[in-house]
């Protein structure tokens, strides 16, 4: 979140101004925020992510959706765009709202320098309190790295992979993609090296 717009605003004129705005927002505590935005690399982690994962479910009842489609979580009453959202099973919309979901099984954030502290602790936080979450990944743009958490009873479990070589494997939705494909046609300032490949 970034740029707060100081006026107290409520979740009915949030999701007004949202309907005519040139921008994505996020709302938060009667606080809207302007969405950062995103880089080629970001564009290219969130497209190769959505492609692989749309592939792979093709016979199953999972549907991916970009950051175009808004996420409320009521009981903290955050609404955002997640970088990439999978949905299982039926879709559960916000009432008398058809853009508006509230039933992720997996979300996946990639970082920007502006948002990495807000996904990881903040966001993240927000996120746990959606019941039907179970995993949640997040993805660094400027090298080999991806942070996955993933609900086991109460805890969060959470699995670091590095190499280029390995694979983010996600129970939930019964599939795993290879950080080579995730991370394909990327193009980084400083290369990995042999040994992070």
């Amino acid at each position: 979140m970034i740029n707060p717009v100081s006026k107290f605003i409520s979740p009915e004129e949030y999701l007004a101004l949202e309907e005519r705005a040139e921008f994505r927002n996020e709302y938060y505590g009667g606080e809207i925020f302007a969405m950062s935005g995103g880089s080629i690399n970001h564009n290219q982690i969130t497209l190769n992510l959505a492609t692989n994962l749309t592939q792979q479910f093709r016979h199953k009842p999972c549907r991916v959706f970009s950051s175009d489609v808004r996420l409320h979580i009521p009981k903290s009453g955050l609404y955002t765009y997640p970088d990439v959202m999978i949905i299982c099973g039926k879709l559960e919309f916000l009432p008398k709202r058809d853009d508006t979901v509230l039933n992720p099984s997996v979300l996946v954030e990639v970082w920007s320098d502006s948002t990495q502290a807000y996904d990881r602790g903040k966001k993240f936080a927000l996120y746990r309190q959606i019941p039907t979450l179970q995993e949640y990944v997040m993805i660094d743009q400027t090298r080999a790295y991806v942070e996955h958490f993933r609900r086991d009873g109460h805890f969060w479990v959470l699995e670091t992979l590095e190499q280029m070589d390995t694979t983010l494997a996600l129970p939930a939705l019964e599939c795993q993609i290879p950080l080579a494909a995730l991370y394909e046609k990327v193009e980084w300032q400083n290369p990995p090296s042999e040994s992070e490949k």
